[in-house]
């Protein structure tokens, strides 16, 4: 039941630029029943379309904003959007698909927290959305869950926490195994890098010296905490044979590490967010204490001025892939929980309708990236990434009538007083952005012209996503084949073995596993150490004990065909 009348499912763009991530082309584009069905000149077309004039705009694929907070408890508050007007503020800002956050509280199941976010979702969406799943705890139950997610519920990422001490946090090799299920089940491992521990030590430390603002959050979770996790998690995801993903990338030093991962040829992607490409932390020694406070968030503004900059290179040279809003709007009064204590401050920064004019801003206008890099951080990698690729992401015949048209000689300026997203303030307050979006097609359906909106609540539609995405998986699958490792055939030792003294101690080595392992496969390998600084398991000298039940794989090798159809 679409509010839309058959002329509504007929619309030709005319006289436009078609803006992909890798070309552009003066091109006419005619959408019919949610679908882009020709792309061209001189385009044959039965009647009655409606017909929307481009000439000297630019006509892009919606973009995808991988990361919002929407009816989202956290730290005590609940966002301030719901299902509705987040969708809504998206539409408004030029994106059509949003990708939200199930996060279970710890030993809440994951499947009960994905089934009631899909309610909530399902009756007030106005685009398209799918959701990730926040590993927010480790168990068998949890991997049994995260499985069924994966084959029965369209879910194909997963969110862990190296930071949030005492309630989402992983440790180490709880983070292992969780990026080698999400390896065997294909799914895509989003890693929060923050040093858990050390953030909690800094924020003790800077309480005690009488620091109870928002500066706090800058002083308890420097960068370098940032770097060693980022570090951390790449060399556990290689380790596990996981493609990681780097959420929230928010430093120099963090960018660092994942340009050096790269390099060594390590499947690394990273994401970053609006507002860490844009602001640095000075803000946190604003006069004004709610000012300061609705920049409060986790990895925090960096005080380095040159930071945003630095990560709005990083975007422009392919070192980081995605760029999100990571939209989590609060209240003055929520923020204010934390009036006497920063780490009462919940985390989090509204952007879902800005993302896109604000990077058009800095990014294209400020010279860091072209018009098609721009599609590419927005949504064409981000389509690539989640497997919705070219159904998304793209302006193709076959391909999801999501589409934007852009005016790069537009301009607005931004302001609370006229947003339609949640929250109380807006970050960007007096940017002049040069690009704004005229029109929002979402599933083939005019839904915003001109300030005017035309969604229905619930008129969105879940995308389940498949896994084993080829832009991650493609490179590790074949790895996996060329590189196993292999015992030595060697003559097995004879002689004399000397006597364990048994003390009634256990064996210290199995003491520390207090959690259940796979079988262990420490053993006098042999590889050539020149070939590659990577190291996958394939064949192994302990195939003969059964695996863990899990590990049956979701995918042929060489992953499934992606074809849009």
């Amino acid at each position: 039941a679409t509010s839309s009348s058959s002329a509504m499912t007929r619309i030709l763009i005319k006289g436009g630029k078609v803006v992909n991530d890798d070309c552009t082309q003066d091109a006419d584009v005619y959408i019919e029943n949610g679908i882009i069905q020709q792309v061209g000149k001189e385009l044959m077309i039965p009647g009655g379309a409606k017909v929307i004039d481009a000439a000297g705009k630019l006509v892009l694929p919606g973009g995808i904003d991988t990361s919002v907070h929407l009816e989202e408890s956290f730290m005590n508050a609940t966002t301030a959007d719901d299902f509705y007007s987040g969708t809504k503020a998206a539409l408004a800002g030029g994106t059509t698909m949003v990708i939200g956050h199930v996060l279970p509280e710890k030993n809440e199941s994951l499947l009960e927290a994905f089934e009631r976010y899909r309610l909530a979702a399902d009756a007030k969406s106005c685009c398209d959305y799918a959701l990730h799943v926040g590993v927010t705890w480790w168990g068998p139950k949890v991997r049994a869950e995260m499985e069924k997610l994966v084959r029965e519920e369209g879910v194909n990422s997963f969110q862990m926490f190296m930071a949030y001490k005492d309630t989402f946090m992983l440790r180490d090799s709880e983070l292992f195994q969780a990026l080698q299920h999400c390896k065997d089940i294909g799914a895509v491992a989003r890693v929060h890098a923050e040093n858990g521990e050390l953030v909690a030590e800094g924020a003790k430390e800077t309480l005690e010296l009488g620091i109870t603002g928002p500066e706090g959050i800058e002083i308890s979770r420097p960068e370098e905490l940032e770097a060693e996790a980022t570090h951390r998690a790449v060399t556990i995801g290689n380790r596990a044979n996981c493609p990681v993903y780097l959420v929230n990338v928010s430093s120099t030093g963090a960018g660092d590490v994942v340009a050096t991962a790269k390099m060594q040829g390590k499947v690394v992607h990273g994401e970053t967010t609006t507002a860490h490409c844009v602001l640095n932390g000075m803000q946190y020694y604003h006069q004004d204490w709610c000012y300061a406070a609705a920049h409060v968030t986790a990895p925090p503004l960096r005080l380095d001025p040159s930071t945003p900059n630095h990560l709005m290179s990083l975007l422009g040279n392919d070192t980081l892939n995605v760029v999100a809003s990571d939209h989590r709007p609060f209240t003055i009064k929520q923020k204010a929980m934390g009036k006497d204590d920063f780490t009462k401050i919940p985390h989090g920064l509204p952007g879902v309708q800005d993302r896109m004019s604000v990077i058009w801003e800095k990014g294209v206008i400020g010279g860091k990236m072209d018009e098609n890099r721009f599609v590419a951080v927005t949504s064409s990698n981000a389509a690539k990434i989640y497997n919705l690729y070219p159904r998304k992401g793209r302006i193709i015949p076959g391909a999801d009538a999501d589409v934007v048209v852009w005016d790069p000689e537009g301009s607005k300026t931004i302001s609370v007083d006229n947003q339609v997203q949640g929250g109380d303030v807006n970050l960007y307050e007096g940017l002049r952005c040069h690009g704004v979006p005229l029109v929002t097609i979402s599933r083939g359906s005019l839904v915003y012209e001109n300030g005017m909106f035309t969604c229905a609540e619930g008129s969105g539609k879940f995308c389940p996503m498949r896994t084993f995405p080829d832009y991650l998986y493609k490179k590790m699958v074949q790895r996996a084949k060329s590189q196993a490792v292999k015992p030595v055939d060697r003559e097995p030792y004879t002689g004399e073995v000397v006597a364990v003294a048994n003390s009634g101690k256990r064996d210290v080595g199995s003491s520390e596993l207090d959690t259940p392992t796979r079988p262990s496969t420490r053993h006098g390998g042999q590889r050539d150490l020149h070939e590659s600084s990577f190291s996958l398991s394939g064949a192994q000298i302990d195939d003969n004990i059964p695996k863990r039940s899990s590990a049956r794989i979701l995918a042929p090798p060489g992953g499934r065909s992606s074809g849009i159809w």
